[in-house]
């Protein structure tokens, strides 16, 4: 009986470290004594290249939901080389851009802490750099990821695609911890978004979705007159229209309106899981962005790789030489 009792306590042991490790090692100001001006570094980086190119915030709000939904680890930045197959090849990266800047935010920590700052926190502290530039909460977030050696393709089995159901989109970012009412809050982040024909053309073409508001539909007809449009070129519509490049509650307003460009769109105003959190999100900046904020912080804190595990790669761009 005392064996068994000991075999189950080790078991549960085992269960604690494994469910709890990579999360339990961040920690706020981990950098404090190895480079002490590191995210002071990143957030002058973040803010010099807003006011060079604006779009580069949305990116890097973009960076840390495709990173962080299979773990916290900067795979996203591979590139293809040396057997690695870059996450940004799968359809799901398609519009993703200007990863060639988290290079230079990288160069800056390089050149005053050597082999110290991982790039996995770069994708972090960019992006809640990137949200207070947005018009965002300020968040106080961990550092202490480590990098992945390998990238994990197909990313379409953890990142939700456009055409998904309500009940898959759910199920999937419960998978990484967010509750409804946190997901519902996620989605907000499209307020600073937008989309490409590609992937709402099937709205407009060959007839247009009856969910959809008409006056809107025909402005979206404007932005993608071809049902089969260029993927190479750049046809989008923006999500919000009043205020495109501020993260706030208008996201909502305009799905209640009828007016979301994607299918989870269209569901999240009307699925009754869901719309409560929506009408209060619509109606309620603050909680929005209370909600917007715990939403954040919950992504970037997904099964990171922490302690021995991983490196801290020299260029974000490739694992390095063994």
């Amino acid at each position: 009986m005392a064996n068994s009792c000991s075999c189950f306590s080790f078991l549960l042991l085992l269960l604690f470290f494994h469910f709890s490790f990579g999360r339990s090692q961040l920690e706020v100001n981990y950098y404090s004594k190895s480079c002490p001006r590191a995210e002071e570094i990143i957030k002058e980086q973040v803010t010099q290249l807003y006011h060079k190119h604006g779009n580069t915030a949305v990116s890097w709000l973009r960076n840390l939901f495709h990173d962080c939904m299979k773990s916290c680890d900067a795979s996203l930045l591979l590139t293809s080389a040396n057997g690695v197959v870059s996450e940004q090849t799968s359809s799901r990266s398609f519009g993703m851009r200007n990863f060639k800047y988290v290079n230079t935010i990288k160069d800056a920590l390089e050149r005053q802490c050597p082999s110290t700052v991982s790039c996995a926190d770069i994708v972090a502290l960019s992006a809640r750099d990137a949200i207070l530039l947005l018009g965002g909460p300020r968040i106080e977030m961990k550092t202490g990821r480590r990098d992945s050696k390998q990238s994990y393709l197909p990313v379409e089995d953890f990142i939700p695609n456009h055409n998904d159901s309500i009940s898959l989109v759910l199920s999937t970012f419960e998978s990484i911890g967010l509750d409804v009412e946190a997901t519902v809050a996620l989605l907000g982040g499209h307020s600073v978004g937008r989309v490409h024909c590609v992937n709402m053309v099937d709205r407009l073409y060959p007839t247009v979705d009856p969910t959809l508001d008409p006056k809107h539909a025909q402005y979206l007809k404007r932005r993608c007159p071809t049902p089969n449009p260029d993927p190479k070129a750049v046809l989008y519509a923006r999500n919000d229209l009043d205020t495109p490049m501020i993260i706030d509650n208008q996201y909502y307003k305009h799905i209640l309106a009828h007016k979301g460009l994607l299918h989870v769109d269209a569901e999240l105003a009307t699925d009754p899981r869901t719309s409560p959190f929506v009408q209060n999100m619509a109606s309620d900046n603050d909680y929005f962005l209370q909600q917007f904020s715990r939403a954040i912080l919950t992504l970037s804190e997904a099964d990171p790789l922490t302690g021995d595990l991983g490196e801290i790669r020299k260029d974000c761009r490739f694992v390095n030489p063994s």
